[in-house]
Protein backbone atom coordinates (compact mmCIF):
# COMPACT_ATOMS: atom_id res chain seq x y z
CA UNK A 1 0.00 0.00 0.00
CA UNK A 2 0.98 3.42 -0.69
CA UNK A 3 -0.53 6.14 1.41
CA UNK A 4 -0.50 10.46 1.82
CA UNK A 5 -0.38 11.53 5.49
CA UNK A 6 -1.04 15.23 6.13
CA UNK A 7 -0.75 16.76 9.62
CA UNK A 8 -1.69 20.10 10.72
CA UNK A 9 -2.84 19.85 13.98
CA UNK A 10 -0.06 22.44 16.16
CA UNK A 11 2.62 24.46 14.63
CA UNK A 12 4.08 21.60 11.99
CA UNK A 13 2.45 21.89 8.30
CA UNK A 14 3.63 18.48 6.97
CA UNK A 15 3.44 16.39 4.10
CA UNK A 16 4.62 12.43 3.58
CA UNK A 17 3.98 9.44 1.25
CA UNK A 18 5.10 5.91 2.79
CA UNK A 19 4.80 2.34 1.78
CA UNK A 20 4.92 -1.33 3.17
CA UNK A 21 5.75 -2.71 -0.79
CA UNK A 22 9.00 -4.23 -0.29
CA UNK A 23 8.85 -3.32 3.75
CA UNK A 24 8.62 -0.04 5.64
CA UNK A 25 9.74 3.22 3.36
CA UNK A 26 9.54 6.43 3.62
CA UNK A 27 8.97 7.69 0.46
CA UNK A 28 8.59 11.33 1.55
CA UNK A 29 8.90 13.40 4.69
CA UNK A 30 8.47 17.12 4.29
CA UNK A 31 7.98 19.28 6.88
CA UNK A 32 7.60 23.57 7.25
CA UNK A 33 8.32 24.46 10.99
CA UNK A 34 6.91 27.69 11.64
CA UNK A 35 9.32 28.71 13.84
CA UNK A 36 10.12 31.99 12.66
CA UNK A 37 6.10 32.93 13.14
CA UNK A 38 5.71 32.07 16.30
CA UNK A 39 8.71 32.72 18.32
CA UNK A 40 8.05 36.33 18.85
CA UNK A 41 5.32 35.49 21.11
CA UNK A 42 7.21 32.63 22.66
CA UNK A 43 4.68 30.28 22.07
CA UNK A 44 1.96 28.80 19.21
CA UNK A 45 -0.40 31.13 18.43
CA UNK A 46 -3.40 29.17 17.09
CA UNK A 47 -4.89 31.56 14.00
CA UNK A 48 -1.12 32.51 12.78
CA UNK A 49 -1.06 28.67 12.81
CA UNK A 50 -3.99 28.04 11.01
CA UNK A 51 -3.08 30.57 8.46
CA UNK A 52 -0.02 29.40 7.67
CA UNK A 53 -1.54 25.49 7.28
CA UNK A 54 -3.75 27.36 4.54
CA UNK A 55 -0.73 28.77 2.84
CA UNK A 56 1.83 26.12 2.77
CA UNK A 57 -0.19 22.87 2.77
CA UNK A 58 -1.33 22.47 -0.87
CA UNK A 59 2.61 23.37 -2.53
CA UNK A 60 4.02 20.99 0.32
CA UNK A 61 1.55 18.04 -0.37
CA UNK A 62 2.61 18.99 -3.87
CA UNK A 63 6.48 18.26 -3.68
CA UNK A 64 6.11 15.13 -1.51
CA UNK A 65 4.23 13.57 -4.38
CA UNK A 66 6.77 14.74 -6.78
CA UNK A 67 9.73 13.45 -4.26
CA UNK A 68 8.11 9.76 -3.90
CA UNK A 69 7.20 9.79 -7.32
CA UNK A 70 3.95 9.03 -7.01
CA UNK A 71 0.32 10.47 -8.84
CA UNK A 72 -2.70 11.13 -7.08
CA UNK A 73 -4.39 7.72 -8.60
CA UNK A 74 -1.48 5.67 -7.17
CA UNK A 75 -2.18 6.37 -3.52
CA UNK A 76 -4.08 3.79 -1.76
CA UNK A 77 -5.43 5.72 1.13
CA UNK A 78 -5.17 9.58 2.26
CA UNK A 79 -4.41 10.03 5.91
CA UNK A 80 -4.80 13.20 7.82
CA UNK A 81 -4.93 14.18 11.93
CA UNK A 82 -8.30 14.78 13.24
CA UNK A 83 -7.23 15.33 16.38
CA UNK A 84 -6.61 16.44 19.39
CA UNK A 85 -5.02 19.78 18.47
CA UNK A 86 -5.81 23.26 17.06
CA UNK A 87 -9.07 23.24 15.70
CA UNK A 88 -7.62 25.85 13.06
CA UNK A 89 -5.38 23.64 11.48
CA UNK A 90 -7.45 20.36 11.53
CA UNK A 91 -10.16 22.12 9.94
CA UNK A 92 -6.80 22.80 7.35
CA UNK A 93 -5.80 19.56 6.83
CA UNK A 94 -9.38 17.61 7.11
CA UNK A 95 -10.71 19.56 4.54
CA UNK A 96 -7.58 19.28 2.14
CA UNK A 97 -7.35 15.50 2.43
CA UNK A 98 -11.36 15.18 2.54
CA UNK A 99 -11.01 17.18 -1.23
CA UNK A 100 -8.62 14.69 -2.41
CA UNK A 101 -9.97 11.54 -1.40
CA UNK A 102 -13.58 12.81 -2.49
CA UNK A 103 -11.29 13.64 -6.17
CA UNK A 104 -9.59 11.34 -6.57
CA UNK A 105 -11.83 8.39 -5.27
CA UNK A 106 -9.09 7.21 -2.63
CA UNK A 107 -10.06 5.84 0.93
CA UNK A 108 -9.97 8.45 3.55
CA UNK A 109 -8.24 7.91 7.29
CA UNK A 110 -8.28 10.18 10.56
CA UNK A 111 -5.63 9.14 12.77
CA UNK A 112 -5.61 10.20 16.33
CA UNK A 113 -2.37 12.27 16.22
CA UNK A 114 -1.53 10.84 19.66
CA UNK A 115 -1.50 7.13 17.54
CA UNK A 116 0.83 8.52 14.94
CA UNK A 117 3.54 9.09 17.73
CA UNK A 118 2.61 5.70 19.12
CA UNK A 119 2.58 3.58 16.41
CA UNK A 120 5.70 5.53 14.46
CA UNK A 121 8.40 3.11 15.70
CA UNK A 122 6.82 0.27 14.48
CA UNK A 123 7.36 2.43 10.90
CA UNK A 124 11.20 2.49 11.83
CA UNK A 125 11.46 -1.02 13.97
CA UNK A 126 10.06 -4.48 14.43
CA UNK A 127 8.50 -4.00 17.58
CA UNK A 128 5.23 -6.37 18.36
CA UNK A 129 2.50 -5.84 20.41
CA UNK A 130 2.04 -5.50 23.39
CA UNK A 131 4.50 -2.46 24.54
CA UNK A 132 4.73 0.43 26.82
CA UNK A 133 4.38 3.71 25.61
CA UNK A 134 6.08 6.96 26.99
CA UNK A 135 4.52 9.99 25.35
CA UNK A 136 6.48 12.97 26.05
CA UNK A 137 6.03 16.36 23.65
CA UNK A 138 4.43 19.86 24.30
CA UNK A 139 0.92 18.91 24.39
CA UNK A 140 1.09 15.41 25.72
CA UNK A 141 2.53 13.70 29.27
CA UNK A 142 1.02 9.87 29.40
CA UNK A 143 2.13 6.24 29.73
CA UNK A 144 0.01 3.60 27.99
CA UNK A 145 -0.16 -0.09 26.89
CA UNK A 146 -0.28 -0.36 23.28
CA UNK A 147 -1.95 -3.30 22.50
CA UNK A 148 -2.75 -2.89 18.88
CA UNK A 149 -3.97 -0.86 16.12
CA UNK A 150 -6.80 1.14 17.75
CA UNK A 151 -6.46 -0.42 21.78
CA UNK A 152 -4.89 1.61 24.28
CA UNK A 153 -4.92 1.55 28.09
CA UNK A 154 -3.52 4.17 29.62
CA UNK A 155 -1.49 4.17 33.07
CA UNK A 156 -0.90 7.84 33.46
CA UNK A 157 -1.04 11.69 32.13
CA UNK A 158 -0.03 14.76 33.73
CA UNK A 159 -2.55 16.62 36.13
CA UNK A 160 -1.86 19.77 34.70
CA UNK A 161 1.13 20.61 32.21
CA UNK A 162 2.84 18.70 29.61
CA UNK A 163 6.76 18.34 29.99
CA UNK A 164 7.19 20.11 26.51
CA UNK A 165 5.14 22.95 28.01
CA UNK A 166 7.73 23.04 30.97
CA UNK A 167 10.53 22.98 28.82
CA UNK A 168 9.11 25.95 27.32
CA UNK A 169 7.94 27.67 29.76
CA UNK A 170 11.89 27.30 31.57
CA UNK A 171 13.71 28.54 28.58
CA UNK A 172 11.30 31.69 28.58
CA UNK A 173 12.12 32.25 32.17
CA UNK A 174 15.75 31.63 31.46
CA UNK A 175 15.81 33.88 28.09
CA UNK A 176 16.83 31.24 26.10
CA UNK A 177 13.81 31.56 23.28
CA UNK A 178 11.06 29.13 21.54
CA UNK A 179 10.92 26.29 21.36
CA UNK A 180 12.47 25.43 24.93
CA UNK A 181 13.08 21.96 24.60
CA UNK A 182 16.45 21.97 22.90
CA UNK A 183 17.48 25.50 24.17
CA UNK A 184 17.33 23.84 27.69
CA UNK A 185 19.40 20.87 26.35
CA UNK A 186 22.38 22.57 24.88
CA UNK A 187 22.51 25.46 28.09
CA UNK A 188 22.56 22.19 30.65
CA UNK A 189 25.44 20.30 28.51
CA UNK A 190 27.51 22.89 30.39
CA UNK A 191 25.33 23.17 33.46
CA UNK A 192 25.63 21.84 37.59
CA UNK A 193 22.22 20.01 38.12
CA UNK A 194 23.46 20.28 41.59
CA UNK A 195 23.53 23.84 42.21
CA UNK A 196 19.52 24.59 42.43
CA UNK A 197 17.32 22.14 44.21
CA UNK A 198 14.08 22.14 42.15
CA UNK A 199 11.55 19.66 42.62
CA UNK A 200 10.43 16.39 41.24
CA UNK A 201 6.30 16.64 41.43
CA UNK A 202 5.03 13.71 41.87
CA UNK A 203 7.84 11.01 42.95
CA UNK A 204 7.68 8.52 45.40
CA UNK A 205 3.85 8.77 44.94
CA UNK A 206 1.64 5.50 43.92
CA UNK A 207 0.30 5.38 40.11
CA UNK A 208 1.85 7.10 37.02
CA UNK A 209 0.59 10.65 36.73
CA UNK A 210 2.80 13.76 36.12
CA UNK A 211 2.65 17.23 37.29
CA UNK A 212 4.97 19.96 36.06
CA UNK A 213 3.45 23.04 37.25
CA UNK A 214 5.05 23.09 40.62
CA UNK A 215 8.56 22.67 38.97
CA UNK A 216 7.73 26.09 36.72
CA UNK A 217 7.04 27.65 39.32
CA UNK A 218 10.30 27.01 41.21
CA UNK A 219 12.38 27.71 38.20
CA UNK A 220 10.42 31.53 37.69
CA UNK A 221 11.04 32.13 42.02
CA UNK A 222 14.54 30.81 41.17
CA UNK A 223 15.50 32.90 38.59
CA UNK A 224 13.79 36.08 40.23
CA UNK A 225 16.03 35.60 43.18
CA UNK A 226 19.45 35.66 41.14
CA UNK A 227 18.21 38.26 38.60
CA UNK A 228 20.20 41.39 38.64
CA UNK A 229 17.95 44.79 38.49
CA UNK A 230 17.04 44.43 35.03
CA UNK A 231 15.87 40.96 35.49
CA UNK A 232 18.58 39.57 33.14
CA UNK A 233 20.90 35.94 34.34
CA UNK A 234 24.84 35.11 34.37
CA UNK A 235 25.34 32.85 31.88
CA UNK A 236 26.22 30.62 34.60
CA UNK A 237 23.25 30.80 36.47
CA UNK A 238 21.16 29.96 32.76
CA UNK A 239 23.29 26.52 32.52
CA UNK A 240 23.32 25.61 36.03
CA UNK A 241 19.53 25.81 35.82
CA UNK A 242 19.01 24.77 32.76
CA UNK A 243 20.90 21.39 33.61
CA UNK A 244 18.67 21.56 37.42
CA UNK A 245 15.25 21.66 35.02
CA UNK A 246 16.26 18.91 32.63
CA UNK A 247 17.38 16.55 35.74
CA UNK A 248 14.16 17.33 37.73
CA UNK A 249 12.21 16.07 34.29
CA UNK A 250 14.51 13.17 34.09
CA UNK A 251 13.92 12.44 37.19
CA UNK A 252 10.07 12.50 37.32
CA UNK A 253 9.87 10.89 34.09
CA UNK A 254 12.43 7.47 35.68
CA UNK A 255 10.18 7.76 38.96
CA UNK A 256 6.73 7.44 36.96
CA UNK A 257 8.04 5.14 34.28
CA UNK A 258 9.31 2.73 36.83
CA UNK A 259 5.89 2.01 38.17
CA UNK A 260 3.91 1.94 34.99
CA UNK A 261 6.80 -0.62 34.03
CA UNK A 262 5.56 -2.46 36.92
CA UNK A 263 2.18 -2.35 35.84
CA UNK A 264 2.93 -3.15 32.86
CA UNK A 265 5.04 -6.26 33.49
CA UNK A 266 2.03 -7.81 35.77
CA UNK A 267 -0.84 -7.32 33.14
CA UNK A 268 1.19 -8.00 29.95
CA UNK A 269 4.29 -10.46 30.65
CA UNK A 270 4.75 -11.18 26.83
CA UNK A 271 5.39 -7.00 26.82
CA UNK A 272 8.82 -6.91 25.86
CA UNK A 273 9.76 -2.97 24.73
CA UNK A 274 9.59 0.45 26.28
CA UNK A 275 8.93 2.74 23.69
CA UNK A 276 9.15 6.57 23.98
CA UNK A 277 7.91 9.13 21.30
CA UNK A 278 7.19 12.71 21.11
CA UNK A 279 8.88 15.48 20.71
CA UNK A 280 10.68 15.61 23.82
CA UNK A 281 11.63 11.85 23.43
CA UNK A 282 14.53 14.06 20.99
CA UNK A 283 16.19 14.83 24.37
CA UNK A 284 19.27 12.72 24.23
CA UNK A 285 19.88 13.08 28.27
CA UNK A 286 16.21 12.27 29.02
CA UNK A 287 16.49 9.35 26.44
CA UNK A 288 19.89 8.00 27.93
CA UNK A 289 18.00 7.64 31.56
CA UNK A 290 14.96 6.03 30.08
CA UNK A 291 17.39 3.54 28.38
CA UNK A 292 19.20 2.77 31.67
CA UNK A 293 15.52 2.35 32.91
CA UNK A 294 14.60 -0.51 30.71
CA UNK A 295 17.78 -2.11 30.72
CA UNK A 296 17.33 -2.73 34.53
CA UNK A 297 14.15 -4.04 33.86
CA UNK A 298 14.30 -6.51 31.39
CA UNK A 299 12.87 -4.72 28.85
CA UNK A 300 14.11 -3.05 25.57
CA UNK A 301 14.61 0.30 24.23
CA UNK A 302 13.11 1.88 21.46
CA UNK A 303 12.44 5.28 20.45
CA UNK A 304 12.20 6.85 16.85
CA UNK A 305 14.78 8.36 15.25
CA UNK A 306 15.26 11.96 16.10
CA UNK A 307 13.40 13.26 12.78
CA UNK A 308 10.25 11.31 13.81
CA UNK A 309 9.99 12.51 17.19
CA UNK A 310 8.41 15.52 16.14
CA UNK A 311 5.77 16.04 15.08
CA UNK A 312 5.99 14.97 11.02
CA UNK A 313 3.53 13.56 8.72
CA UNK A 314 5.56 10.02 8.07
CA UNK A 315 3.66 9.15 11.48
CA UNK A 316 0.60 9.92 10.59
CA UNK A 317 0.77 8.36 6.88
CA UNK A 318 2.10 5.05 8.66
CA UNK A 319 -1.07 5.29 11.21
CA UNK A 320 -3.18 5.40 8.16
CA UNK A 321 -1.60 2.60 6.56
CA UNK A 322 -1.89 0.32 9.56
CA UNK A 323 -5.53 1.20 10.13
CA UNK A 324 -6.08 0.52 6.50
CA UNK A 325 -5.15 -2.65 6.30
CA UNK A 326 -7.92 -3.56 8.95
CA UNK A 327 -9.86 -1.66 6.55
CA UNK A 328 -10.45 0.96 9.48
CA UNK A 329 -11.45 4.10 7.45
CA UNK A 330 -13.58 7.41 7.50
CA UNK A 331 -16.16 8.75 5.61
CA UNK A 332 -16.62 12.67 4.58
CA UNK A 333 -18.76 13.36 7.32
CA UNK A 334 -15.77 13.08 9.89
CA UNK A 335 -15.01 16.09 12.45
CA UNK A 336 -12.08 16.94 13.29
CA UNK A 337 -11.66 16.69 17.45
CA UNK A 338 -9.85 19.23 19.47
CA UNK A 339 -9.63 16.61 21.85
CA UNK A 340 -9.79 12.99 21.21
CA UNK A 341 -8.41 10.44 24.14
CA UNK A 342 -6.44 7.51 22.89
CA UNK A 343 -8.16 5.38 25.96
CA UNK A 344 -11.24 6.88 26.25
CA UNK A 345 -12.44 4.66 29.11
CA UNK A 346 -9.74 6.50 31.21
CA UNK A 347 -10.87 8.85 33.80
CA UNK A 348 -10.00 12.35 33.73
CA UNK A 349 -6.99 14.09 35.25
CA UNK A 350 -8.00 16.20 37.95
CA UNK A 351 -6.74 19.37 36.60
CA UNK A 352 -5.44 18.19 33.35
CA UNK A 353 -4.87 21.61 31.18
CA UNK A 354 -3.23 19.41 27.88
CA UNK A 355 -5.24 18.17 24.79
CA UNK A 356 -6.27 14.52 25.22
Amino acid sequence: MIVLGIEASCDETAAAVVSDAGGRRILANLVHAQLAEHAPYGGVVPEIAARAHLEKLPPLIAAALDTADIRFAELDGVAFTGGPGLIGGLIVGAMTAKAIALVHGTPLIAVNHLEGHALTVRLTAEVAFPYLLLLVSGGHCQLLVVEDVGRYRRLGTTIDDAVGEAFDKAAKLLGLGYPGGPLIERAAAAGDPARFPLPRPMKGRPGCDFSFSGLKTAVRQAVSEIADEAGRLAPRDVADLAAAVEAAIGDCLVDRTAHAIALFRDRHPAGRSLVVAGGVAANAALRARLAGLAAASGLAFIAPPQALCTDNAAMIAWAGLERLRLGLTDDLAFAPRPRWPLDPEAAPAIGAGVKA
